[in-house]
C-alpha cells in the first residue's frame, strides 16, 4: 500500500469528521425522541385521552423533520468509504460492508415502511395498528444504529477475520463474533441510551419554553413529565454502560484510556481525574514536565473504573510505548519498537509471498511469517512512537465535558420531577436552565463521539491499518474542495431544520376542539 501525503490525510480526516459530526446532530434526536413519542402514543391508546394523541402528534412532526435530514447526511457519510478511503474499503470491505448492507436491507427498509403508516395512517388504520407502526419505526431506527455501531466497533476491535495473502484482503470467518463483539455491544448500549438522554433534554427544554410563555400548559406538563422520567432512567443506565465501555477501552484500547485521563505514567491503584487543567508546556510523553497545572483526583478511581480492582495497574502513555507491564490477559506488553519491527516483518513477508507466488515458488514460509506477525501489521507503517498518541487535549476535555454534563443532566431531571407539582411554572430559573440545556446536551453528545473516534487515532482499524495506509489516491485539492461543498450543504440543511423546527414549535400542538 502506498503511503500518501500528509496534507491529503489531514483533509480526508477533516472531511470525514465534519460529515460524521453533522450526521450525529440528527441521529441521537431520532433515537431519543422516537421512544418518547411512542410512549406518549401508548398513553393515548391506553387511556383514550385525545390530549395524549395531540401531544404525540406534535413530537412526531418534530421527529419527522429531524429524521429526513439525518438520512440525507448519513448517505453522504457512507459514500466517503469508497471515495476517500478506498484502500480501507479494499482491505476490509468484505467485513465492514456486511453490517452496513444488513442495516440498509433490513433496518432502513423497516423504517421506510412503517414511517409512512406512522405519519399518514392515523385515520386509516386502528389505534393499535398505528401504535405498532410507531414502535416499529423507532425499532427500525435502533436496529439501524446497531449495525452501524457493529461496523464501528469492529474498527476499534477487529475480530472474526483472517488475512488472505493471496488477495491482500481481510476475510470474515466468524460473523457472530463480529456482530456480538463486546466492544460493539457496549458501544451500542452507551450510544443509544445516551441518545435517549438527548431526546429527553430536548423535550424538557421545549416544554419549558411553553411554560415560560404560559402556552399549551397541559401539553407542556405531559411532555415534561414523560421526558424527565425517561431521561432520569436513561441517565442512571448510562452510568453503567459508561463503566462497561471504560472497561472495554482499558482492555482493548489502553492508549485511548490513558489519553482520556491525561495519564502519562501508569501505576497500581491509579487515581481518576475529577478536575484538572493540562499543562500546555508538556511537549513530550517522556519529559519530566508536570502534566497538569491544577489537579483534583479521586484515589484509585481509575483502577476501579477500568478493572473493578482498586489496586490494578493502569498503563500510561509512556508505559504503552515502552512496554514491559503485565496486560489484563497476563501477557507482558511489548514496546512500540518491537511492534513496529513485527509490523515491518509482516509487510515485507506479504511482498515476498506475492513475489514467490508470481514466480511459482514455495511461499509457505512467508505465509507463516505474516500469520505470526499480523497482529501488529499496522505498526509497520508508523515511523515514531509519537504517532501512537491521539490529541491529548481534545480527547481529555471531550471526555470530561461528557462526564460533567452527564452528571448535570441527572440533577436537571431530578429537579424537574421534584418541582413539577410544586409550581414549576413559577420557577423561571429552572425553566431557563432547561432551555439552555438543549445546546449543552448536543455538546455532550458530540464529546462522546470525539472521545470514541479521535481517541483511537492513528488507526482506521486498531493495530492493523493506520489512516495514512487507508487513503484513496486523490489530490488534496479535490478533497479540500468537496470538504467545503459538504460544509456549505450540511450547514444549509442544519439551518433549514432549525428554522422549520422553530416554526413548528412556535405553532405548537393542535388545540382541542
Amino acid at each position: 500500500m502506498e503511503i500518501l501525503n500528509t496534507s491529503l490525510m489531514d483533509w480526508s480526516r477533516l472531511q470525514f469528521a465534519m460529515t460524521a459530526m453533522y450526521h450525529w446532530l440528527f441521529v441521537p434526536l431520532t433515537l431519543g425522541l422516537g421512544i418518547i413519542m411512542a410512549i406518549m402514543e401508548s398513553m393515548y391508546v391506553r387511556t383514550g385521552d385525545e390530549q395524549w394523541k395531540r401531544t404525540a402528534k406534535f413530537w412526531m412532526n418534530i421527529f419527522g423533520i429531524n429524521f429526513a435530514i439525518g438520512v440525507a447526511t448519513g448517505l453522504i457519510l457512507e459514500f466517503q468509504f469508497g471515495t476517500n478511503w478506498s484502500n480501507y474499503s479494499w482491505f476490509v470491505g468484505d467485513i465492514f460492508g456486511a453490517p452496513l448492507a444488513i442495516e440498509a436491507i433490513i433496518a432502513f427498509f423497516m423504517e421506510a415502511t412503517f414511517i409512512s403508516i406512522m405519519f399518514f395512517g392515523w385515520d386509516r388504520v386502528s389505534k393499535k395498528a398505528h401504535l405498532a407502526a410507531t414502535w416499529l419505526t423507532i425499532l427500525g431506527a435502533t436496529i439501524s444504529a446497531w449495525w452501524i455501531l457493529v461496523a464501528n466497533g469492529w474498527m476499534q476491535y477487529p475480530v472474526g477475520m483472517e488475512f488472505n495473502p493471496d488477495t491482500a484482503r481481510n476475510e470474515m470467518v466468524d460473523f457472530f463474533k463480529i456482530a456480538l463483539s463486546p466492544v460493539a455491544v457496549d458501544k451500542f448500549l452507551h450510544s443509544v441510551i445516551s441518545s435517549w438522554i438527548l431526546g429527553s433534554v430536548f423535550v424538557v427544554g421545549v416544554s419549558a419554553w411553553y411554560m415560560l410563555k404560559k402556552r399549551n400548559k397541559i401539553f407542556a406538563r405531559q411532555s415534561m413529565k414523560v421526558a424527565a422520567i425517561f431521561g432520569l432512567v436513561a441517565s442512571v443506565i448510562t452510568l453503567f454502560t459508561g463503566h462497561n465501555s471504560a472497561h472495554q477501552v482499558a482492555e482493548k484500547q489502553p492508549m485511548k484510556l490513558a489519553v482520556m485521563e491525561g495519564l502519562y505514567e501508569g501505576s497500581n491503584g491509579a487515581e481518576i481525574i475529577a478536575f484538572a487543567i493540562p499543562n500546555p508546556n508538556k511537549e513530550s510523553y517522556n519529559d519530566d514536565t508536570d502534566p497538569y497545572l491544577v489537579k483534583i483526583a479521586i484515589p484509585k478511581g481509575l483502577s476501579l473504573l477500568a478493572f473493578m480492582d482498586a489496586d490494578a495497574f493502569v498503563p500510561g502513555i509512556k508505559d504503552i510505548i515502552d512496554g514491559g507491564y503485565t496486560m489484563p490477559d497476563g501477557k507482558t506488553a511489548i514496546s512500540f519498537e518491537e511492534k513496529q519491527a513485527k509490523g515491518k516483518i509482516a509487510i515485507q513477508a506479504l511482498a515476498n509471498y506475492r513475489l514467490a507466488k508470481e514466480k511459482g515458488e514455495d511461499a509457505e514460509q512467508y505465509r507463516n511469517l505474516i500469520k505470526e506477525n499480523y497482529a501488529y501489521f499496522g505498526y509497520g507503517y508508523l515511523d515514531s512512537p509519537e504517532q501512537l498518541i491521539p490529541n491529548i487535549d481534545i480527547v481529555f476535555w471531550a471526555f470530561h465535558f461528557m462526564v460533567y454534563l452527564g452528571s448535570f443532566f441527572i440533577l436537571l431531571f431530578a429537579a424537574i420531577l421534584f418541582f413539577l407539582n410544586r409550581n414549576l411554572e413559577n420557577r423561571k430559573w429552572l425553566l431557563w436552565l432547561s432551555i439552555i440545556s438543549i445546546p449543552l446536551v448536543y455538546i455532550a453528545s458530540q464529546s462522546g463521539w470525539i472521545v470514541a473516534e479521535v481517541g483511537r487515532q492513528p488507526w482506521a482499524i486498531q493495530d492493523v491499518l493506520p489512516l495514512q495506509a487507508a487513503l484513496s489516491a486523490l489530490s488534496s485539492t479535490s478533497v479540500m474542495t468537496t470538504f467545503f461543498v459538504f460544509l456549505v450543504l450540511f450547514t444549509i440543511l442544519l439551518v433549514a431544520e432549525v428554522k422549520i423546527m422553530i416554526g413548528q414549535i412556535k405553532k405548537g400542538p393542535e388545540e382541542s376542539k
